[in-house]
């Protein structure tokens, strides 16, 4: 009998030595320690935001290419303006084209006096050089006709005398000939230059008065006049310097509006095309319109210049368009429903970081033990558990080896 009594203790003790190491890492009484039974609940994630309406289509109006240069605004709309289709919105000072006008005006008359000037003189040069010609052929004629070549009635040196003078009108018509061809090439290259004089005053003359023409930016259809800031935020004003090409305003159509809002850089998880939205127009926050992501940018930014907080700038198409209420500019403020499901959800402070990964601590019967998870999204305390444990895990709310029942230098390592 007492030989089977020993052999019980003997079989306890291997027990409980067995036990001992196969027990987790950290072994740690249930008592003091807060735990949670999961289960699937609710999960929704809701960030706020605030921008600006702006129209889906919209008419840029830009500086008229046609001047060839910058142009100083003399006189605006002001910003916000109702207009109608060609009524003038943006003129432009004309003072520097009227001065290229006059200098242009002057510069084709003086071509025009001195191409009359040449052209008269050319006329009267050429004609000299035919009479010259005719009289330098006429004597030629002569010289021919009454040549001394008799010997019998004219000496030998009346005969040489002869042959020169015949020599001489024949070189005298034929420098005649020549030097009316090369009088009246140069006078036409003459001319031709005094033409390009003409023609280059010409085209200043309308260049400026294209330029005159182009004063004015009219509204291609009805709407409200927008201007766009600059690099500085500042709007187009009296006397700035705008260049050919440069969008100084736009004309939204109001029959569909968008919303541009920005969503702050940290709160920016789950942002994705498609997601819903709830939109509120600031002027009557009684009305909340229905709308979803159409576009969230690649890149954070600053809205503010100088500001170093970066948002991601979002655009939201809405369900619905009220022209009343709507306008392009006006304030809103959207909350974006990132997420709305059922799922595991643990606070935040239930997740610890095990050997560079997420883990959180699982009860296992005896004791805890960490357990590495793969996590979802997360809101303000509470993170959702995608992957690593299942419903009706209990898992700490606490470290469990740093509770005050138990330091962490007890904990069995």
């Amino acid at each position: 009998m007492r030989g089977w009594s020993l052999l019980v203790v003997a079989v306890a003790v291997a027990a409980v030595a067995l036990a001992l190491r196969l027990r987790p890492r950290t072994v740690l009484e249930h008592g003091g320690v807060p735990t949670v039974v999961l289960a699937p609940e609710p999960f929704r994630k809701e960030v706020s935001a605030e921008g600006n309406l702006r129209a889906v289509k919209a008419s840029p109006l830009t500086v008229p290419v046609a001047t060839g240069g910058p142009l100083k605004i003399a006189w605006t709309e002001p910003d916000g303006s109702r207009v109608t289709q060609g009524q003038v919105v943006v003129r432009f000072e004309p003072t520097d084209f009227e001065k290229r006008l006059k200098d242009g005006q002057a510069d084709r008359a003086t071509a025009d006096a001195r191409l009359e000037k040449e052209q008269t003189l050319v006329a009267a040069a050429l004609r000299g050089r035919a009479r010259t010609a005719e009289l330098s052929e006429l004597e030629l004629e002569k010289a021919r006709e009454f040549q001394n070549k008799d010997p019998e009635i004219f000496s030998r040196n009346q005969i040489i005398e002869s042959e020169i003078n015949e020599q001489l009108s024949s070189a005298r018509s034929q420098h005649a000939g020549a030097t009316r061809k090369i009088e009246s090439a140069l006078s036409q290259n003459k001319l031709e230059l005094i033409s390009i004089e003409r023609k280059k005053a010409q085209l200043a003359v309308e260049q400026a008065q294209k330029g005159l023409d182009s004063l004015e930016l009219k509204a291609p259809h009805d709407g409200i006049l927008v201007f766009e800031p600059n690099w500085q935020g500042t709007l187009p004003s009296v006397g700035d310097s705008v260049w050919p090409g440069q969008k100084l305003a736009s004309l939204p159509g109001l029959e569909e509006m968008e919303a541009e809002v920005f969503v702050l850089e940290a709160d920016a998880g789950g942002l994705k095309v498609g997601k819903t939205a709830q939109v509120v127009v600031e002027s009557h926050p009684e009305v909340v319109y229905a709308g979803q992501i159409k576009r969230v940018d690649t890149l954070a930014k600053r809205p503010v210049r100088d500001v170093p907080v970066q948002y991601f700038g979002v655009t939201l198409q809405l369900e619905r368009t009220d022209p009343t209420w709507m306008k392009p500019g006006a304030r809103v403020h959207a909350v974006l429903q990132l997420e709305d499901r059922s799922a595991l959800v643990l606070p935040r402070q239930a997740v610890f970081d095990h050997r560079g990964h997420p883990a959180v601590y699982r009860w296992q019967g005896t004791g805890f033990e960490p357990v590495q998870v793969e996590l979802g999204p997360s809101s303000l305390g509470r993170v959702v558990i995608e992957k690593g444990l299942v419903e009706g895990d209990r898992v700490a709310l606490a470290d469990p080896a740093r509770t005050p029942e138990k330091p962490a230098a007890q904990a069995e390592q």
